[in-house]
């Protein structure tokens, strides 16, 4: 909810939605889905991209991969602290 009011703050868009998936995955399979609906494709593009980056840089996400042979946690970022946070 963070990002999508952030981008709704910074491009004139109408609507947004941002599902990531917390399931167990195949290999290729689509874990985040973000559509935007803006009046221009500039704007819904860059608001994508900022989301998914702001996604990536702030929320602490992890998996665990599993292969034939056992099984492996894999860490993700850290989320950045704001300032005045």
């Amino acid at each position: 909810e963070e990002i999508a009011r952030e981008v709704q703050a910074r491009w004139p868009i109408k609507k947004i939605a941002l599902v990531h998936r917390t399931v167990r995955l195949r290999p290729g399979e689509v874990s985040v889905a973000i559509a935007v609906a803006s009046p221009h494709r500039h704007d819904a593009f860059e608001a994508c991209r900022f989301a998914i980056d702001t996604l990536k840089e702030t929320v602490p996400i992890w998996k665990k991969e599993f292969f034939v042979d056992g099984e492996a946690w894999v860490e993700g970022v850290i989320p950045r602290v704001e300032k005045g946070k």
